[in-house]
C-alpha cells in the first residue's frame, strides 16, 4: 500500500536533506576546484526534482519512497567523486546496484502502466521479467558508452574527464551489479512497482479522455 500522510512529509524531509547535501557537495567542490565533483553535484541535484516536476506538470501522483531512493541513490553516487570511487572497493558496486534498480522500478512501471492502459495488450509476468533485466542491461550499456565518448572528448579538448573509466574488466563488473539491481526489482519489489505503474495507466487514460 502506497503511504501517506506523516510517511509522505518524513519523505519529503528526507528528499530535502538529500538536496541540502547535495548543494554542500557543490560548494565544496567549487571550493577544492573540483569539475568532477561541481559537475556531478549539479546533474545529482537536478534529478532529484524531477519527480517533483511529474507530479507537479503532468500530475503523476508518485510514490514519495521513490524520491527518498532517488535522492539517496544519486547523494551517494556524487560524494563518491570524492575519492570513494578509488578508495572504496565496493562503493562503485553499491552506487551501479541502486542507479539499475532505479532503471528497472522505471522500466517495470512503465510497461506495467502500457500493459494496464491498453485492453488489446497481454504481457506475461515471466516475458515483464525478463524484459526490464534486459532494459536495465542496456541502459547500463548505454551508460557505459556514454562514460567513454565523454572521457575521450575531455581528452580531444584537454580538460579534465568528469568520469573515469577502469577498463574492460570494471566495465563488465560495473553491468553484473546493474543485473542484481534489476534482479533485486524483479524479484521483491514488483508490488510496491505495480502501484506506480497503475498509476501510470490512469495518466495514460486521462491524457487520452483530454485529447478524444
Amino acid at each position: 500500500m502506497r503511504p501517506h500522510g506523516a510517511w509522505r512529509r518524513n519523505a519529503t524531509l528526507l528528499t530535502r536533506t538529500a538536496q541540502v547535501g547535495l548543494v554542500g557537495v557543490f560548494v565544496v567542490g567549487m571550493t577544492i576546484r573540483n569539475v568532477s565533483v561541481v559537475l556531478n553535484a549539479l546533474l545529482a541535484l537536478g534529478v532529484t526534482f524531477l519527480p517533483a516536476v511529474l507530479e507537479r506538470d503532468l500530475r503523476i501522483e508518485l510514490d514519495p519512497r521513490f524520491s527518498v531512493y532517488l535522492g539517496f541513490a544519486v547523494f551517494l553516487h556524487a560524494v563518491g567523486m570524492f575519492q570513494f570511487y578509488d578508495e572504496v572497493w565496493w562503493w562503485d558496486h553499491l552506487t551501479h546496484t541502486l542507479s539499475a534498480s532505479i532503471v528497472a522500478v522505471v522500466g517495470y512501471a512503465t510497461v506495467w502502466a502500457i500493459d494496464s492502459h491498453s485492453d488489446r495488450l497481454y504481457l506475461p509476468r515471466p516475458f515483464v521479467m525478463v524484459f526490464v533485466l534486459a532494459f536495465t542491461l542496456a541502459m547500463g550499456v548505454f551508460w557505459e558508452v556514454l562514460e567513454f565518448v565523454g572521457r575521450e572528448l575531455a581528452i580531444a579538448l584537454d580538460l579534465d574527464p568528469v568520469l573515469v573509466l577502469y577498463g574492460l574488466d570494471d566495465t563488465m563488473l560495473d553491468l553484473v551489479f546493474n543485473l542484481a539491481g534489476a534482479l533485486v526489482v524483479t524479484l521483491f519489489g514488483t508490488d510496491a512497482v505495480r502501484e506506480q505503474g497503475e498509476e501510470l495507466a490512469a495518466w495514460l487514460d486521462r491524457r487520452r479522455r483530454e485529447t478524444s
